[in-house]
């Protein structure tokens, strides 16, 4: 189970460039623009946990605050967000899920309602590789909780990548397919009371 809460971070494919050769260095404010564009995306992903191993799965999202990750077997496990709260549902277990606040994960930074990278202190790094622009972000008032990085290309902006660095020194990595935005998503696909895997 552990595993699956390191996706928000309480705290294998490789990812392919297909960037021109004119890349640039996005600024703050064209990444949260980007982030503020949609309400709604989903995406196949890749993560890497903290001891190595690799999970797979499917990623659905909805701002503000709403976020389901679901992962492929043998795991078969779900991650939801919404109201203000994360639950980690294991299938294996009989017990009840676990429940963290949404705020206390580094992820609740860009599901938040209007993203502003700008924030004061809320951004820690911000560099450029040659083809993907990295910010690394915090929540300024309590960044003790960890911090997320983003990869981002461009021509068009895409989120590719994020990793996690919870506050005990935990890293998960989580590699995005393609993106897709702007897609309809029912508020029962992100429901922690009544979780369903087949839709």
């Amino acid at each position: 189970m552990k595993q699956f809460v390191f996706a928000l971070a309480l705290g294998a494919t490789s990812l392919a460039s297909t960037a021109a050769l004119a890349a640039e260095k996005l600024s703050l404010t064209e990444i949260s623009s980007y982030l503020n564009g949609f309400s709604t995306a989903q995406a196949d992903f890749t993560q890497v946990n903290d001891d190595g191993s690799l999970s797979t799965g499917r990623l659905y999202m909805r701002r503000p605050g709403k976020v389901r990750f679901e992962y492929d077997a043998p795991h078969s496990g779900l991650v939801l967000a919404e109201a203000g709260t994360v639950a980690i549902l294991d299938p294996k277990s009989n017990q009840p899920p676990e429940t963290y606040p949404l705020a206390r994960t580094p992820l609740s930074l860009i599901l938040a309602r209007t993203v502003n990278l700008s924030q004061a202190d809320m951004v820690v790094g911000h560099g450029f590789d040659g083809v993907s622009t990295v910010v690394r972000a915090q929540d300024p008032k309590n960044p003790e909780y960890g911090s997320i990085e983003l990869m981002f290309t461009d021509d068009p902006v895409q989120l590719r990548k994020w990793v996690i660095h919870g506050g005990a020194g935990e890293e998960t990595t989580v590699i995005l397919g393609e993106m897709a935005t702007g897609m309809s998503l029912k508020s029962s696909l992100f429901s922690i009371s009544r979780p369903k895997r087949d839709r």
